[in-house]
């Protein structure tokens, strides 16, 4: 059986003491390939130095909606040439935050919005965080995103009525151990909805982390757990789900 934890942030310093065995866990529970998300300049360049260093590792570069105020044309340029490395597969995680607000939200929609257009002339898919924000992501999305690159809403928390329109958009949907939590029958029910072939399994590590480990620090081992929900959700076995969504990853990343 082979994972793939489509999102995780195993750059973050939460790791620096035992990283090695965060890896050397994944791959024991049959975790193929880690798609590790930037969320600033920082974190994008630790992204693809990690990339660099395990061969099972992939990298995502951009501007997390936290950090909208800081995008520059100077920034787009460092993104851009990061983004050149042969282990960048994707384009993330860019969006829009609306729970913080950790900045402005005029700067948020316009990062966000110059993110996609670079991000479509890169050839890249876009990684698509979304909070409280679902009018203007579906907004900026159809007026922004060119389909033929494909992309993902990760972390998924949002409504049925915005899952519908983002499969209308031919996105993927990413379910994280959300999916697990007793008090969200509401989001297993859209896990239920969506197709097997547009859904992605991830971690977001080190957050979400699921039953039977919430509170803890999360990590791509787990998303096992996340494949067992989907499959309990769509009364398929778990060795099918891994299956299907290890090739949705691979499939909509080019690997």
């Amino acid at each position: 059986m082979e994972l793939f934890d489509s999102h995780a942030h195993i750059d973050f310093p939460r790791y620096n003491k035992d990283r090695d065995k965060v890896i050397e866990r994944a791959r024991a529970e049959g975790v193929k390939y880690i798609l590790n998300c930037g969320a600033d300049l920082e974190s994008s360049q630790r992204a693809v130095k990690l990339a660099e260093d395990y061969d099972d590792i992939f990298a995502a570069v951009g501007i997390h909606p936290h950090e909208g105020s800081m995008y520059s044309i100077e920034i787009a340029k460092k993104l851009r040439e990061l983004a050149e490395n042969k282990n960048v597969v994707a384009f993330g995680e860019i969006g829009l935050d609306y729970h913080y607000d950790n900045s402005p939200r005029d700067e948020q929609r316009q990062a966000f919005r110059a993110q996609l257009r670079l991000a479509s002339t890169l050839d890249l898919p876009v990684i698509i965080h979304s909070r409280e924000a679902e009018k203007d992501t579906i907004n900026i999305l159809e007026e922004e995103w060119d389909s033929k690159n494909g992309g993902v809403v990760h972390c998924y928390s949002s409504s049925a009525e915005m899952a519908k329109k983002l499969l209308e958009l031919d996105f993927h949907i990413g379910f994280t151990g959300l999916i697990t939590f007793k008090n969200l029958e509401w989001l297993r029910r859209i896990v239920s909805n969506t197709p097997i072939n547009k859904i992605l399994i991830e971690t977001d590590s080190p957050y979400m982390s699921p039953e039977p480990y919430r509170g803890r620090r999360n990590e791509p081992a787990r998303v096992k757990e996340v494949a067992r929900q989907v499959a309990k959700c769509h009364n398929l076995t778990l060795e099918k789900v891994a299956e299907i969504t290890t090739e949705n990853g691979l499939n909509l990343f080019k690997i």
